[in-house]
């Protein structure tokens, strides 16, 4: 089976120094934490289903599924998995839904009437509207392809519950309201996604 193309999500120290002068906490956190890697996956079909079959489950559950996928299934393509039904992607430990999206998609795309290449030249939010017309395909997923495919540099996703997590961590804060997320993001505005891998690793501390 051929092994999945996965890179690390390419910044530098320009993104850095820039978060370190817009937050002092958060500037704390990445002088104490260092440079850290976060593997991005170019492959936007493949990046897509990883995506969603990790909605609303934890990073170990999404692996063991995955791993089961192209064990059972092979390639992760749109042909491959075009030409398998939504139960036997479903037999894989996915939800029924999430199985008939994925066929679905992967359908759309061998028919030639949906392409994710073309995502590419649009920007971050046209790139969300496209997605999302897409049956169980949310913000979440589309913020997700936007770092973990796109490697699109300003993306801080409300709808992550450990983006969510890691900032009442580094803040010290017992909640946290739509606006206070605003503010957060905005001041991490235009590294958002550099500021977003610091934040889940603050999540798991």
């Amino acid at each position: 089976m051929a092994s999945i193309q996965t890179k690390y999500f390419d910044y530098g120290q320009e993104e850095l120094d820039y978060l370190i002068s817009a937050d002092e906490t958060l500037g704390a956190a990445i002088t104490r934490l260092g440079r850290l890697e976060r593997e991005v996956t170019p492959d936007l079909f493949t990046a897509l289903v990883y995506a969603i079959i990790g909605q609303l489950i934890s990073a170990k559950a999404v692996n063991t599924i995955w791993d089961r996928l192209r064990n059972r299934i092979g390639e992760v393509t749109p042909r491959n998995l075009a030409s398998h039904s939504a139960d036997d992607i479903q037999s894989c430990g996915m939800s029924m839904k999430k199985a008939i999206c994925i066929n679905e998609i992967a359908q759309l795309i061998e028919r030639g009437e949906f392409s994710l290449d073309g995502l590419q030249d649009l920007s971050d939010s046209e790139v969300i509207d496209k997605l999302t017309a897409l049956r169980g395909i949310g913000r979440w997923t589309g913020e997700m392809l936007l770092i973990h495919a796109m490697e699109r540099r300003d993306v801080v996703s409300w709808g992550d519950i450990a983006i969510r997590r890691g900032m009442m961590k580094l803040y010290g804060l017992p909640d946290l309201t739509k606006e206070q997320f605003e503010v957060y993001r905005n001041r991490y505005s235009p590294y958002g996604s550099v500021a977003s891998i610091y934040l889940w690793e603050i999540s798991m501390k």
